[in-house]
């Protein structure tokens, strides 16, 4: 072969405290597709009913939480059919909780691959996040059916003029989730103990989100700490969610904008802890 011809890649460490490289780790797209194939396989591997477990497990859990909180707690629901309510925040929490998780993961779940190959570590993340809205996708044709349903008897009236907003949602609900996956994956390589706790904290943020009831609740049982309840980044994505798709609750711009703000800060926070944690992270695996 000429030298005209050769190739030469040169490796460096990074530099910059934040770099977001797309172009680079866009060049690793068909890694990112059999890292999504695997993750898909190794998930649903060896089990009975395989990927119907996207739909079945959304289904379980809004059946428990109607029967339960709905009907047995009589938590109100702003008006919505209880089914369709507690539906609409469970698969939107799933995605969030599943990407946020995933992420954290990362760099452990990946660890015998990274001390051996190189390809931009951003590729793991990223693959996970394209799997989990597979995931998603499923559940989301699903709650489309049964909102078909009950719109078609009457007991549903979506905000039709405000679908535009609902993928940007789904987008910050991402940038959100991924972020604070990335900021926990860098710190849980060196503090491996922590990941006992990430599963624990996700659980209590689900309860301090109005997944299992409405925000209404809050501002009627505790009208001073409504405020503060509604900082919570995931609190008004999932009420102007609900706002979209079963015209109940509100949406308020200035929390929105504020989840928004919260949003893009954990996700830069997140690169930049990420790229700084990669320079180092094969020494402590």
């Amino acid at each position: 072969m000429s030298k005209a011809n050769e190739q030469i890649t040169t490796i460096t460490p990074r530099k910059k405290f934040f770099e977001l490289n797309f172009i680079e780790t866009l060049r690793y797209k068909d890694l990112i597709g059999l890292f999504v194939k695997n993750s898909f396989k190794t998930r649903y591997k060896q089990m009975l009913l395989g990927p119907l477990w996207a739909v079945i497990q959304p289904l379980l859990t809004t059946i428990v939480f109607t029967v339960v909180f709905g009907n047995i707690a009589g938590l109100p629901t702003d008006g919505a059919p209880k089914f369709m309510f507690y539906m609409c925040g469970n698969v939107l929490w799933t995605y969030f909780s599943s990407t946020l998780t995933g992420a954290s993961n990362s760099f452990t779940s990946n660890a015998y691959l990274y001390s051996k190959v190189y390809f931009p570590r951003l590729v793991a993340p990223l693959a996970t996040v394209l799997g989990n809205m597979i995931n998603a996708g499923i559940q989301v044709i699903i709650f489309f059916g049964f909102l078909l349903f009950y719109i078609i008897r009457g007991d549903i009236t979506p905000d039709y003029a405000l679908l535009w907003l609902a993928p940007l949602l789904v987008i910050q609900t991402t940038l959100l989730a991924s972020g604070i996956g990335l900021l926990l994956a860098s710190v849980t390589v060196k503090y491996r103990d922590l990941t006992m706790l990430i599963s624990f904290g996700v659980q209590l943020w689900l309860y301090a989100t109005p997944i299992a009831y409405a925000s209404s609740l809050v501002k009627e049982k505790l009208p001073g700490f409504f405020t503060l309840y509604m900082l919570n980044p995931m609190a008004s994505i999932v009420e102007a969610m609900r706002k979209i798709f079963l015209g109940t609750g509100g949406i308020s711009i200035k929390f929105l904008l504020i989840s928004l703000a919260v949003s893009i800060a954990f996700f830069l926070l997140g690169v930049a802890a990420f790229n700084r944690a990669e320079k180092t992270f094969t020494d402590k695996i």
